[in-house]
C-alpha cells in the first residue's frame, strides 16, 4: 500500500511531459505508471493540474540567526513552499554572524531544522577571514563557498580580494566543492558610485549608472581566469545580461568548470520598471534595459543558463525607505514567485515546460549534488508541486507569505497557481494552508557523483 497516490497526473520532467500516476512510499517515489492498481492511505486526484518537481532554489537569504526581523526560516520557507519549493540552499552572509565557522554552521543548522517548512542545504562563506575554516565547513556538509568580488553590504562578510579568491579557489578545488561568485568589479562600481554621489546623484537612475554591465563582464572574465588556473569549479550567480552568459558558455567550451545562474527578476523586469517601482526592485547587479532583457531570454533559450535562483534577499521595511537610493537595502523578495514568472513568459518566449523543470529543479540539484532531489523518477524523494498552469493571479500584499509584504511582483498579473506542495511525500502546502508538523532534513552534497556538466 502506498502512503500517497497521485491519480491522473500530468508530469513535467526535463525529458518531456507524461501522463502517469505517482505512488509514494516512505517519502520516495515508489512507482510511476498509468492507472496504478495499488491502494493508498491517501489518494489525490491531480486531474487538470501539472505536477512539477519541487523547486530547488540554491540562492536564498533567510537571515537567521541574527536578522530574523528581516526574514526568518519560518516565514521564508512558507513562502517558498507556497511557490512550489521543496529544497533551498541558504547563503552565508545575511545572518549574524555569517556562516564562516563551524559554530556558525551549527547555530544555523539548528534553527533551520526547527523552523523550515522544506528541506535545505547550506553555503559557507569565502572571505579573507574564513580561509582556514573552509576544510571544517566542507566536512560539516556545506554545498560550496560563496564569495563576493565587491562589497557585500554586510560589514562582517568582507569582499574577497584577488589573492583571497585565488587561494580560496585552490582550496575549494582540493575539497571538491564549488565556489559561487558574486561577480561585479569593486574598482569600477566604487569609482562610479563615488563620482555620481559626489555630483549629487541620489536617484534610481544614478544607482543604475553606478553598476553597468562592464562591471559584471570584467569580474566574470577575472573569475574565469582564476578557474582556469586553479581547476576550481565555479558558479557565477545572478548574471543579469547575455554577454556575461556568453563569456561563461565560451569558457565551458574550453573545458573550464564554470556555470551560470540567472534570476526571475532579470527575466521579468527592466530598468524602466526600476524607475517606477523603486526600492522593491533594487538589487545588484541591477535589472537592465528591455533590449538586454530580451537578449538574456535568448541566451537562456540557447542553454547558457544552468540554474534559476530567486536571490531572495529581504530586509526590514525601514531599510527600504531612504531619500538616497544608494542607501536603500538592495535585495528583492521573490522566492514565492519564481515558478509563476517563468510560466508567465513561457508562451511569448517559447519556453517549454520541460525546460522550466530542468532549470528550477533537475539542474540545480545535479549542479550541487543534492542526492535524490529535483526529478520525478522512481527512487527520488517525493518532492513535487501541483500547479494550475492556466490560472492567473493578480498579486497583492495579502497573497505574500513573507514576514514583510514587500515585493516588486505586487501588482503584477502572473500565470500559474501552486495548489499543493509535497516534500518527501508530506503535503506541506495546500491552497494557503501549511503543515504544522513537518520535519525538515539537512541535505549534504553527495560527493560520489560527478559534477553537473
Amino acid at each position: 500500500m502506498f502512503d500517497v497516490l497521485l491519480r491522473n497526473a500530468t508530469l513535467v520532467r526535463p525529458d518531456g511531459i507524461i501522463q502517469a500516476d505517482i505512488g509514494v512510499s516512505d517519502g520516495k517515489i515508489a512507482a510511476l505508471g498509468a492507472e496504478l492498481s495499488e491502494e493508498a492511505k491517501t489518494e489525490v486526484n491531480a486531474g487538470g493540474l501539472h505536477v512539477f518537481p519541487g523547486l530547488v532554489d540554491t540562492h536564498v537569504h533567510f537571515n537567521e540567526p541574527g536578522r530574523a526581523h528581516w526574514e526568518g526560516f519560518r516565514s521564508g520557507t512558507r513562502a517558498f513552499a507556497a511557490g512550489g519549493g521543496s529544497v533551498f540552499a541558504d547563503m552565508p552572509l545575511n545572518s549574524e554572524p555569517p556562516l564562516l565557522t563551524g559554530q556558525a554552521f551549527h547555530d544555523k543548522l539548528l534553527l533551520a531544522k526547527q523552523q523550515s517548512m522544506t528541506d535545505f542545504a547550506l553555503w559557507g562563506g569565502l572571505t579573507p577571514d574564513s580561509l582556514e575554516q573552509l576544510p571544517e565547513l566542507a566536512e560539516l556538509g556545506v554545498i560550496g563557498f560563496k564569495a563576493f568580488m565587491c562589497d557585500s553590504g554586510i560589514d562582517s562578510f568582507k569582499a574577497a580580494d584577488d589573492m583571497t579568491l585565488l587561494q580560496g579557489m585552490q582550496l575549494a578545488k582540493r575539497l571538491g566543492l564549488p565556489v559561487a561568485v558574486h561577480a561585479e568589479s569593486q574598482a569600477i562600481t566604487q569609482a562610479l558610485r563615488s563620482d555620481l554621489r559626489g555630483s549629487g546623484g541620489t536617484q534610481v537612475r544614478d544607482y543604475l549608472a553606478s553598476r553597468p554591465i562592464i562591471a559584471e563582464l570584467e569580474a566574470i572574465n577575472r573569475v574565469i581566469l582564476f578557474a582556469q588556473e586553479t581547476g576550481c569549479d565555479v558558479h557565477v550567480v545572478h548574471v543579469s545580461n547575455a554577454r556575461g552568459l556568453t563569456l561563461i558558455a565560451d569558457a565551458r567550451m574550453r573545458g573550464i568548470r564554470v556555470t551560470a545562474e540567472t534570476c526571475p527578476h532579470y527575466l521579468h523586469f527592466t530598468s524602466e520598471d526600476a524607475g517606477r517601482l523603486g526600492a522593491s526592485l533594487k538589487c545588484s547587479p541591477p535589472v537592465r534595459n528591455n533590449n538586454e532583457r530580451h537578449a538574456l531570454w535568448q541566451a537562456l533559450l540557447r542553454g547558457e543558463v544552468s540554474t534559476i535562483g530567486s536571490d531572495h534577499s529581504p530586509s526590514s521595511p525601514d531599510l527600504k525607505t531612504h531619500n538616497d537610493f544608494f542607501e536603500v537595502w538592495g535585495g528583492i523578495s521573490g522566492v514565492q514567485s519564481s515558478l509563476q514568472v517563468l510560466l508567465t513568459h513561457r508562451q511569448e518566449q517559447g519556453l517549454p515546460l520541460a525546460f522550466i523543470a530542468a532549470l528550477t529543479a533537475a539542474h540545480p540539484a545535479e549542479r550541487f549534488k543534492l542526492p535524490n532531489k529535483g526529478r520525478l523518477e522512481v527512487g527520488y524523494d517525493a518532492d513535487f508541486c501541483l500547479v494550475d498552469i492556466n490560472a492567473s493571479q493578480h498579486l497583492t500584499p495579502e497573497d505574500l507569505h513573507y514576514q514583510h509584504k514587500i515585493s516588486p511582483y505586487v501588482g503584477e498579473t502572473l500565470k500559474g497557481r501552486v495548489r499543493q506542495t509535497y516534500v518527501r511525500g508530506q503535503r506541506v502546502f495546500h491552497d494557503g494552508v501549511f503543515s504544522s508538523n513537518f520535519n525538515a532534513q539537512f541535505i549534504r552534497p553527495d560527493n560520489k557523483h560527478e559534477l553537473y556538466a
